[in-house]
């Protein structure tokens, strides 16, 4: 039957022309096939002459492979800096004095009519960079301790290391009741090897469950300041738990029958029934001793 072939363009009708197709589909393999084999045939002629110049040309052959030096298992660092992640970072200690003030009886912290409140204010003022200086009412002992720790944590991670016990340097001073908490949070913080330089008692009254005799032997220095007269007398005497590690500076008694002290704002009764015990609390010649003993602490903080 006669092929239909009219219309149809040049380069479609090939498909139709089987003996052209076979012919091409033939040749173009055996092309390819003869290249290769002659590609072939060139790079083994060329790899034999060039392993032939190599042995007769030994310069001309790569230079061998120096050992690679390995460092020592040990290597000396002398003058040579610590990678970051191997360098040492001691704890930055805060070296400031801590002074904490205790009220007597039932008087608030904020009491500015009170000597005790008035003093740590002035620290404040006077000494802001070197001290850190907090006064509470003689109930909130708790607090006092938790205050201390908080500031003995220099890198806050909610722990004291041996390092930041050992650069403690505290000041604990009180009145009446505030004198005996003044020794009970000295005994709180002993009991945590926590050392004290110095506790004041002013008149100590021992409050119930508390003793404001013994000094616990964290306490570096203790000084007592006591009246006798009246029907609210002070301590007469404080002891040294370890006459070793603390020293007793004195137990100094004031009398105020013929040299009255000035007690403006304070409540009627308690100039009426318990005088000598606030004329103590309001004696600026005690006072400036508290304070002279307070600023040597400052000063031998700032020497550090």
């Amino acid at each position: 039957m006669e092929k239909i072939t009219e219309g149809i363009p040049a380069e479609r009708n090939r498909e139709y022309d089987s003996d052209t197709d076979v012919a091409s589909e033939t040749a173009l393999p055996t092309r390819i096939l003869r290249i290769k084999s002659l590609l072939f045939d060139i790079c083994c002629t060329v790899s034999s002459i060039l392993t032939l110049s190599l042995a007769l040309h030994p310069e001309m052959q790569a230079a061998p492979v120096q050992e690679v030096q390995r460092a020592p298992a040990t290597v000396n660092r002398t003058g040579l800096p610590n990678p970051p992640e191997a360098a040492s970072t001691p704890v930055k200690t805060d070296r400031r004095l801590i002074v904490i003030g205790f009220m007597g009886g039932r008087i608030k912290g904020d009491n500015f009519v009170h000597i005790e409140a008035r003093l740590a204010k002035q620290l404040r003022q006077r000494y802001p960079l070197a001290v850190h200086s907090a006064v509470f009412a003689n109930h909130d002992g708790p607090i006092a301790l938790r205050t201390v720790l908080q500031l003995l944590d220099s890198n806050k991670d909610g722990r004291l290391s041996d390092e930041e016990k050992e650069a403690a340097r505290i000041v604990i001073y009180g009145h009446s009741w505030g004198a005996s908490e003044t020794i009970s949070l000295a005994r709180r913080l002993n009991e945590l090897s926590i050392p004290v330089l110095l506790t004041i008692q002013v008149d100590s009254v021992q409050k119930s469950n508390q003793d404001d005799k013994f000094i616990p032997p964290n306490v570096g220095e203790a000084i007592n300041f006591y009246q006798s007269e009246g029907l609210l007398h002070g301590r007469r005497f404080i002891t040294a738990v370890d006459p070793k590690k603390t020293t007793i500076l004195g137990n100094y008694e004031s009398t105020y029958k013929g040299n009255p002290v000035s007690c403006d704002g304070y409540p009627w009764f308690a100039r009426t029934f318990m005088k000598p015990h606030i004329e103590i609390e309001n004696d600026p010649s005690v006072w400036s001793k508290i304070e002279a003993l307070i600023q040597t602490k400052v000063l031998e903080s700032e020497l550090l």
